[in-house]
This record gives structure tokens, sequence and C-alpha cells, in this order.
């Protein structure tokens, strides 16, 4: 089963526990393809993935309603910070992100976007587009065009802000020094559903697979999981289940 997700949920580790018992569950084998979220979908396009675990919305339900996807299911949310130096040269600790994103904006602190068409870059874009601005092209707006991980160190180093989504944050929080300055506000939700390709599109998807991967994040058992995951280790849990009732 090739499945096509987002850097987030390898970099969180979420996956490394989750897949064995997949795996061992089903006889399948997994083939995890970690890339931005734009790219996952753009796999499931051309039918080079089974099946997605994706956290774009709006880019998702297009593809379904294009008859690409199908089962399209939710899984679980995690949110995003907007996370920058314990000094705060901007001074946005406690702002909304609205406000916190327009004062970047004008005091030009350095900001580091993943720029990589993933879920998260998406919906940084988003924001903004939200409060009219745009910050590319400008010399303190820099692109890392890599993955969650690579772009917090990034950010650390250049003493930047930047948008992450909390698990990898927290997972990745004793290696870099960066603190959460903005978190908790409704645009900040971060959403992730799963869904397979349909194989009536592309003749070669394993669909017996990939329904098996859906089924099985949905679960019950998989939901606990999703649930407790992190608590241990961080005190708080990184993602949380929202399968039960659909």
């Amino acid at each position: 089963v090739i499945l096509a997700t987002t850097t987030s949920t390898v970099d969180s580790s979420l996956l490394d526990l989750l897949i064995p018992i997949f795996e061992r569950q089903t006889g399948f084998r997994v083939k995890t393809i970690a890339v931005g979220t734009g790219q996952a979908l753009a796999m499931g396009e051309k039918g080079e993935a089974d099946v997605l675990l994706v956290h774009a919305p709006e880019a998702e339900q297009k593809l379904v309603d294009s008859g690409v996807l199908i089962h399209r299911k939710l899984v679980m949310h995690n949110d995003f910070v907007l996370v920058g130096p314990e000094s705060d040269p901007a001074g946005i600790s406690k702002q909304t992100i609205n406000t916190a994103l327009k004062t970047i904006f004008e005091k030009r602190a350095i900001f580091i976007s993943r720029g990589d068409d993933s879920g998260t870059h998406k919906k940084e874009s988003a924001l903004w587009k939200e409060v009219g601005l745009d910050p590319r092209g400008n010399p303190w707006y820099q692109e890392s065009g890599q993955g969650m991980g690579a772009t917090l160190q990034m950010a650390a180093q250049k003493a930047g802000y930047t948008l992450t989504d909390r698990a990898t944050y927290l997972a990745l929080k004793d290696r870099v020094e960066l603190v959460i300055l903005c978190e908790g506000d409704k645009p900040l939700h971060n959403i992730y559903h799963v869904m397979q390709v349909n194989p009536e599109r592309f003749r070669k998807v394993n669909a017996v697979g990939a329904k098996a991967f859906v089924d099985f994040m949905v679960a019950n058992e998989t939901q606990t999981i999703i649930g407790d995951f992190g608590r241990k280790r961080y005190g708080e849990p990184l993602f949380f289940p929202d399968a039960a009732g659909q």
C-alpha cells in the first residue's frame, strides 16, 4: 500500500506507531511517502499513491468532487501555532494570529515560510490573505522549501518566526530554541482526513489495501491510540481523534 502523507504525521512519529499495527492486523506492507499535502494530493491525482492522509480540507474536497478520491473520512485534528524566539523581537506574544501577522509585516521581522505547497504552507498563505497582506518578495520573508522539522531549525537559527503544526513543534521542542507565541485561535485548527484514490480512475492502485487503511485509521482502537499519543512524553496529546460519529 502506498501512503502519501504530510511531513507532520511522520515528524511527530505517529505513523511509526500506527503502521506496524496496521501491517500486523492486515498483512499489507505500507510504503510511506512523506511530502507536503499539495504534493501528496498531486500524487493521488496521478494515481501514484493508493491512500492519502492529509490536512488541506478545501483542496481535498475538490478532488473528491472530481471523482479522483473516494471514502474521505475525518481522522483527527491538532492545531497550528506561531512560534518564534523567546526574546520575541516583534512583540507578538498573546496577540491573535491576525494581529500578530500584521505586526510581523509592519516590523519586517524575519519570517520563515515552508514555501512548499504543504498543508501548513497553504494555511499560512490563507492567514496572510485573511489580513490582506502579501509578504512574498520581502527580504525578511524567507522560504525554506523544506519539511516542518527543517523549517523550525531554520527559524531557530535566524531567530525568526514560523507557523508550525503543534505536534511537530512538541516533538522537536528540545532541539529548537523557539517558543509558542500565538495559539488557540479558531483559524489555527488543523484537520486531517484519510481517503483512497479511486480505483475506477487508476487500475493499478491497490484498492483493497487502501480501503483497509482508511478503515483502520477510523477504527475505535486506532482512534484511542491517536488520542493517547504523546501524552506520556509531552504531557499533552499531539492529536485529537475525530472519527467517532461519522
